[in-house]
């Protein structure tokens, strides 16, 4: 505390000054009461506190002109001594070196941050670990999203040892990274054949207890499962059951994928009770690779007491389980079923896509039951369903295997002839029941002439060609 008496003031008032390195809020007693000043400071050269220098430039700006008691004074005088310690004057505001230093450092840091992201986005790694060298030479301490993006920048460009270098840099810096960040480090590591580094990831995190651990090991079980790795996938998932961890959805649709590619339909039916039991909804991937699994190896009980069980009422997966239902009894040409199931499937309040067209037209093209054809395609017109190329086979197919070639142009009228041709059907429904030589011949034909704009006309009337000439004998002398 420092007592100066200033006559220019008052004639008989002393100033109190609390100095906090020359910057002075002081207030001024008198025989006839206390005033109040406050200095306005414009710091010109910063110092580590934000409180500023030797160099600043004031002027007096009176707070208040009344009369106080000794005993306000001293109050005010503390929290004046407090504002200025603390970096506030009298009005609570920020001190403007304080504030203008922030604003520099934060604008510094976000042009170094946004430039380290226009890299990563650029694929240039290495300009980016450079401008996070310059960030540091300025006192700049990059966080944990410019951190990431160089890491996923070298993970997609297959810089994994680099890669593997930020993150260990991520952890040395306590930071946490976001889990879609660690999910595609995952898939990188898995994809390059470094199972060893996703084992590593997961034990450095396991010492962290994050709450979405689960999540990485769900994610590492289903890369591995991809990979046809099983004995990588159940270990990871035995060491996850260890650990506490609930059985995720995501690890029980990776399981049921793998044994229905990879194992027999017992493994695969295991792992959907799992699923069941932890009472998971399975999802559609999971669903076309058992109903794949199945028409593979001509279970269609079992397909269709699958499909009853996982409930033939879900919205969310659209026409699929009811479509795989309708395959399921055409496969084996029960047609009284295949016709009760699409109207309880009408029904039901769905509404009949290419493929439920295309799976009845199927059928009904090998039974050569025309009458039933006729009626499908009026029904997919009356429903606004585009014919695609698979309806074109049936219609072309069924009138040729009974020799009827010449009325063929009467079930084709109706049609639209000129449309581009397009597959638009479930590739599910060719698993189970194949191609037609229609079909099977208008690809070739495409896939030959490609330069070709070809239309359902011209696809019909190459096929007739190549059909009315397949029963002749060429001699060659």
């Amino acid at each position: 505390m420092v007592l100066f008496k200033l006559d220019a003031l008052h004639p008989t008032c002393l100033l109190i000054c609390f100095c906090d390195l020359n910057l002075p809020s002081f207030f001024t007693m008198s025989a006839t009461g206390t005033h109040f000043f406050r200095l306005d400071c414009s710091v010109l050269v910063g110092h580590p506190r934000g409180l500023g220098s030797s160099r600043v430039a004031c002027r007096f700006i009176p707070s208040a002109c009344h009369q106080a008691t000794p005993f306000c004074c001293f109050v005010h005088s503390l929290y004046v001594f407090m504002g200025v310690i603390g970096g506030l004057d009298l009005g609570g505001n920020i001190l403007q070196g304080k504030k203008v230093r922030r604003i520099e450092t934060c604008t510094n840091y976000r042009s170094y941050a946004s430039r380290v992201r226009k890299l990563c986005q650029r694929r240039l790694p290495h300009l980016a670990e450079q401008a996070i060298s310059d960030m540091r030479s300025e006192g700049l301490i990059p966080d944990c999203s410019v951190y990431s993006a160089v890491l996923l920048c070298y993970a997609r460009n297959g810089l994994l040892d680099r890669a593997s270098e930020v993150w260990d840099e991520i952890l040395y810096s306590s930071y946490v990274p976001d889990r879609q960040v660690i999910f595609e480090l995952v898939r990188s590591y898995v994809a390059a054949g470094q199972f060893g580094k996703v084992k590593d990831i997961l034990d450095q995190l396991s010492s962290r207890g994050l709450k979405w651990l689960p999540e990485v090991y769900a994610e590492a079980i289903s890369c591995f499962g991809n990979e046809g790795q099983r004995q990588l996938m159940e270990e990871m998932h035995q060491e996850s059951l260890s650990l506490g961890f609930p059985v995720h959805s995501t690890t029980s649709d990776a399981l049921i994928r793998f044994y229905s590619e990879f194992g027999s339909l017992e493994e695969m039916e295991n792992a959907y009770g799992l699923l069941r039991h932890n009472r998971h909804l399975i999802q559609e991937q999971a669903i076309r690779a058992m109903a794949l699994s199945y028409i593979r190896r001509g279970k269609f009980y079992r397909l269709t007491e699958f499909l009853r069980d996982v409930s033939l009422t879900r919205k969310d997966l659209g026409n699929l389980l009811w479509n795989l239902l309708l395959l399921s009894y055409a496969a084996e040409f029960k047609m009284k079923n295949l016709q009760r199931e699409f109207i309880n499937m009408v029904e039901a309040g769905f509404d009949p896509d290419i493929t439920t067209f295309n799976i009845r037209l199927t059928a009904f093209s090998r039974m050569s039951m025309f009458w039933d054809i006729h009626l499908s395609v009026e029904h997919m017109n009356q429903e606004n369903v585009t014919p695609d190329l698979v309806t074109y086979g049936c219609l072309v197919d069924s009138y040729l295997d009974r020799r009827l070639g010449r009325n063929l142009r009467f079930a084709l009228d109706k049609m639209r002839l000129d449309d581009p041709p397009v597959i638009m059907t479930d590739p599910l429904m060719f698993e189970a029941s194949g191609k037609g030589d229609f079909h099977s011949s208008s690809e070739a034909f495409m896939e030959f002439s490609s330069d070709q704009d070809w239309s359902y006309r011209k696809l019909v009337a190459v096929y007739l060609r190549k059909h009315y000439r397949r029963d002749n004998i060429f001699w060659n002398y």
